[in-house]
């Protein structure tokens, strides 16, 4: 049987657990937008010997992108309030 106080700690423990969930969520698909850009950028170098121009584009791009995926999960919060 549990007490009142472990139902407690186990309802926040959940919430606490899901909250963590939705930012590492962000953070990998931060991480993951800008990775691909950069690495595009830098085959595409490689391939046509342009070597800093597209690798800068691609990071621009990668800049870019996450910059929209954050602002998506801020009007997503921005809803639920």
């Amino acid at each position: 049987m549990t007490t009142p106080d472990e139902e407690k700690f186990s309802d926040q423990f959940g919430s606490s657990v899901r909250a963590i969930s939705d930012y590492m969520g962000l953070g990998l698909q931060i991480a993951i937008s800008f990775a691909f850009f950069v690495l595009l950028g830098y085959w595409a170098d490689s391939k046509l010997g342009t070597s800093p121009l597209l690798l800068l584009a691609g990071v621009v791009l990668g800049m870019v992108g996450m910059a929209l995926v954050l602002m998506k999960v801020v009007r997503q919060a921005n809803k639920k309030k």
